[in-house]
């Protein structure tokens, strides 16, 4: 029991989310500094050394600050018992007493432990161009000016449900164009992307955070982790935000043995009558597979099978375009194809195919180009993305950055900003920040507090957090409804 206590000490304020180096932070400032004003944003590339790359990510998802809030920073944060361990920590730390032990008592004392600043920020789930600012941080009382920056590295670990929920998003205009291409309609859209990352993750905090930020824009995942977070920090009109269906893996059709595996599939298909069920096929030839068990010796089965409660064919191996291309020309010879409307084959409702083998937004890209080069329609196929949905991002992808851009120091606002001679793209702003739409529906971010001016209109900034309490919270149901593709996206996709 001292043990959990003391683990559960551990995760206050004082000592667990913020880098070494802010510790000492609150002796560097200008003498007599009252205010410290920050922001983040995911900076705009302006030289061309994305070129090459094949996504551009020129707009981002916001969403995650509220899941921070709820989890770290709410209530009452501050503890005797906390400060002392921090306090003791870093003694040893840095072989020193850097820690700012009064800054801390002073939080305890005044605010009963509460964190006295102010962070204000755009909608969760709003499209964003790169560029602009996407939320404030600054301290509400003069004492205090230390704190604003004290929290920076909690809220900047928001770059990964951005970077999750972007990505995810990008997936789902690539899917939405070839899909309006090759049959005129977006039905099924919502479950074309699976999340299949949940053991991919590096943990299952991971996991909850990088698959509630696909279901943004998905409703399909086996991520289960993911609900339990939108669940309990966001909240959702549906009893869940996010659906399965059953699903074979290599060790329900192996443990049949290899003359076993027509036994195998035979048995799963007939488990689960009247609900999709999705059979890994590639154990051993996923062609032979497709050819003779799911094509003559199971065909009556699968035939009779509802459109409702289709057989989904995985393959799992093999160059990813090439397998589904080759998958779909067998079962096309084996079942009846029709032709949609838009010229493109489809295969009966009772078969439909899902790759889960190496997909990222690349060879997404790539097998659903193809698919259309090969007049297949995007009806046929479905996606599972694991490590490349959820794992393989870093801050960098979206250069997400939390810099300082106003000071009060002796009673006087200062405007600063950095100005990297070597790299002009980590520019940072200038003052007050606000964000505006303009008629035009473009946004812009005011600099220098131009955004107090009315001519501007309304600061797309709204206060989220104060003095340890969350003002403004977002259903996730909001969420998804800020995020969904607009119609004028939609027009430019198929332009």
């Amino acid at each position: 029991r001292g043990r959990v206590r003391r683990n559960a000490r551990r995760r206050g304020v004082p000592e667990r989310v913020c880098y070494s180096i802010q510790v000492t932070h609150y002796k560097q400032y200008p003498p007599n500094t009252s205010k410290v004003y920050s922001y983040f944003e995911c900076r705009e590339k302006k030289t061309d050394s994305t070129k090459d790359r094949k996504v551009k990510y020129d707009k981002t998802v916001f969403y995650g600050l509220q899941y921070i809030l709820h989890k770290y920073l709410k209530g009452k944060v501050v503890t005797p018992e906390k400060i002392q361990e921090a306090k003791e920590v870093y003694r040893e730390h840095f072989q020193d007493d850097v820690f700012n032990e009064k800054g801390w008592n002073y939080i305890l004392e005044k605010y009963d432990g509460h964190l006295p600043i102010e962070i204000k920020a755009v909608p969760e789930g709003s499209v964003i161009p790169r560029g602009n600012v996407l939320f404030t941080v600054e301290n509400t009382d003069p004492e205090c000016y230390w704190l604003t920056n004290w929290v920076e590295t909690i809220l900047v670990q928001i770059w990964y449900p951005i970077t999750v929920a972007t990505n995810s998003r990008e997936q789902k205009k690539i899917l939405a164009k070839y899909l309006m291409e090759t049959s005129g309609k977006l039905e099924g859209l919502e479950y074309k992307l699976h999340d299949f990352g949940y053991r991919g993750v590096s943990s299952q905090e991971t996991a909850g955070i990088g698959a509630s930020a696909h279901l943004v824009n998905f409703k399909g995942t086996d991520t289960v982790a993911g609900i339990g977070v939108i669940k309990k920090y966001y909240g959702t009109k549906d009893p869940v935000p996010g659906f399965s269906v059953p699903a074979a893996e290599h060790s329900t059709i192996t443990a049949w043995g290899k003359d076993h595996e027509k036994d195998a599939f035979e048995h799963i298909i007939k488990q689960f009558p009247s609900v999709p069920v999705s059979i890994v096929s590639d154990s051993y030839d996923i062609y032979n597979a497709c050819e003779k068990i799911w094509g003559e010796d199971l065909r009556s089965l699968i035939v009779a099978r509802s459109p409702s409660a289709p057989l989904v064919v995985r393959p799992d191996s093999g160059n990813p375009l090439d397998t589904v291309l080759k998958v779909l020309e067998i079962l096309g010879k084996k079942f009846p194809l029709e032709e949609n409307n838009k010229g493109y084959k489809v295969l009966p409702p009772y078969i439909r195919v899902i790759q889960g083998d190496g997909v990222d937004i690349n060879t997404l890209q790539e097998i659903v180009e193809g698919m259309k080069e090969h007049r297949w329609s995007i009806e046929n196929i479905s996606f599972g993305s694991g490590g490349a949905l959820l794992q393989k991002l870093t801050r960098d992808l979206l250069n997400c950055s939390f810099k300082c851009s106003y000071v009060v120091t002796n009673g006087l606002g200062v405007n600063v900003f950095k100005d990297p001679v070597a790299d002009p793209n980590k520019r940072s702003k200038k003052g007050r920040l606000s964000l505006h739409k303009t008629p035009s529906g473009d946004f812009v971010t005011l600099e220098e507090g131009k955004g107090d001016l009315e001519e501007y209109g309304e600061d797309l900034l709204h206060t989220v957090f104060r003095n340890g309490t969350i003002v403004k919270t977002y259903s996730f149901d909001e969420v998804r409804e800020n995020a969904r593709l607009k119609e004028g996206e939609l027009k430019e996709l198929l332009r």
